[in-house]
């Protein structure tokens, strides 16, 4: 006689898809800049924008507030999270220890069809640099995603989409228009490097541009201009189905 498996097959929840959904759309807005530094995120207004339950607007505040880019505060609403300087200092000296484990491990190991990837990226970004700076700075980002993404380190990939959506966020906070102009260049410089396999070249570089993005980007505080949460958020609803 067949014993069969009885054990039912776990699916994600509609409630999991939806928190995903808008976890992903109000990330994109907050490192987009549609939402700036401080801005007031209560439950019940980021619910009806997306048309969602508190419970899960706050799952999803839960999850954006251990990236760094929601911070919360006993008996207080949250927000979208203003780094101090000195804060903002340690995330990029984080992070440019992070990079260099990713170019070490990825020089003289890219794939032909990795390196392709990269670059058709890095066209997208030419496009997007003298149209929209908060585009620009998605795209910059993303590239560093992509580079960890090709680690295969999870660990790594996860600390690296990390720290990259906290830089986003500085740069939004402290950065004057295009502070990431010429981070194109460099991103074509750096896999041209790992190609060839001249680590030392690709870490020498990595480090400079990071240092370069963070001299451009920790500049002084700009005032956001205060604007209805609902109208912020319109944009992006679609997104999260």
């Amino acid at each position: 006689m067949t014993i069969q498996n009885s054990l039912p097959i776990k699916r994600p929840s509609r409630a999991g898809n939806l928190a995903d959904g808008v976890y992903q759309a109000l990330r994109r807005a907050i490192i987009e800049q549609a939402l700036a530094p401080g801005t007031k995120l209560p439950e019940d207004s980021v619910g009806e924008s997306f048309g969602v339950s508190r419970t899960v607007v706050r799952s999803v505040l839960g999850r954006l507030t251990v990236e760094g880019l929601v911070s919360q505060q006993p008996n207080k609403r949250a927000a979208v999270a203003s780094p101090s300087i000195g804060e903002a200092r340690g995330v990029f000296q984080v992070r440019r220890g992070l990079e260099r484990t990713v170019i070490e491990t990825l020089a003289g190991r890219l794939t032909l069809a990795q390196a392709e990837k990269l670059r058709t990226h890095v066209a997208a970004e030419e496009q997007a640099q003298n149209r929209d700076g908060p585009e620009s700075i998605r795209l910059a980002g993303e590239f560093h995603a992509l580079l960890a993404d090709m680690t295969g380190n999870e660990l790594l990939i996860r600390y690296v989409a990390e720290v990259t959506s906290r830089c986003s966020l500085i740069l939004a906070l402290y950065g004057r228009p295009h502070s990431s102009e010429c981070a194109v260049n460099e991103h074509q410089m750096i896999i041209d490097a790992l190609v060839r396999g001249d680590e030392a070249t690709a870490v020498r570089i990595m480090d400079e541009h990071l240092m370069a993005v963070a001299t451009r980007g920790l500049l002084d505080l700009k005032p956001a201009r205060e604007r209805d949460l609902k109208d912020l958020l319109s944009g992006y609803r679609a997104a999260a189905k």
